[in-house]
């Protein structure tokens, strides 16, 4: 799936993606070698071959820049039908851990997620920018699935949207506690109990509403 260029409110000179795109491989590479608290806007710059101008008519500071940096690498996750829900879910899970395991991501999302804890507005960045964007999954998966037969049609419309937010949570919550937190494997064996859950659990609500 291609990356997104991220989006900007602010004006002037047209956007060049290519000079987009050397500003965040460059950011990744700093926050690895450098980590999060000596990163420093004039040494993305510098490896990006940019003026710091450039970056500061895109970016207001370097947590937008971080944020946008690991959002590129979230839209590459996607979800092949590979003809069951549960495949579905393994696949994007297993995808999910991998992209974790990159030093890059890793080292961004603990940092970004931290400073947002005080900085409600980069709190509001993370989510429009890699939470509500990858929420596109769930949408993805649980269609797929009813055209297969493997989940009833949506009768409660209002709250299809509550239960994807909950399946992404429910999801994300886990794998990212299970990499970055607890320190864990997500390897194959897990994945399959986690999703096997997953489609119990979604199997056990559509009958209940189908009784209710």
């Amino acid at each position: 799936m291609c990356s997104r260029t991220p989006r900007s409110s602010r004006t002037g000179r047209p956007r060049s993606a290519e000079a987009d795109e050397a500003i965040l491989e460059a950011t990744r590479a700093a926050l690895v070698e450098l980590g999060w608290s000596k990163l420093t806007m004039g040494d993305v710059a510098g490896r990006a071959g940019v003026a710091k101008t450039t970056l500061y008519r895109r970016w207001a500071n370097k947590s937008e820049l971080v944020v946008d940096a690991v959002a590129v690498l979230f839209d590459e996750l996607e979800l092949p039908d590979l003809g069951s829900l549960r495949a579905d879910i393994e696949h994007v899970v297993l995808q999910f851990a991998a992209l974790l395991e990159r030093p890059e991501t890793k080292t961004a999302l603990m940092a970004v997620v931290a400073e947002s804890t005080r900085d409600e507005p980069l709190r509001e960045r993370i989510r429009a920018s890699i939470v509500d964007r990858q929420k596109r999954l769930v949408l993805e998966g649980r269609v797929r699935a009813q055209r297969r037969g493997e989940l009833p049609a949506d009768r409660d419309l209002p709250a299809v949207g509550t239960t994807d937010d909950l399946i992404f949570d429910v999801i994300a919550g886990a794998v990212v506690h299970r990499a970055l937190v607890s320190a864990e494997p997500v390897d194959e064996p897990w994945v399959a109990r986690l999703s096997a859950l997953l489609v119990g659990g979604l199997g056990a609500a559509a009958a209940g509403d189908r009784n209710a």
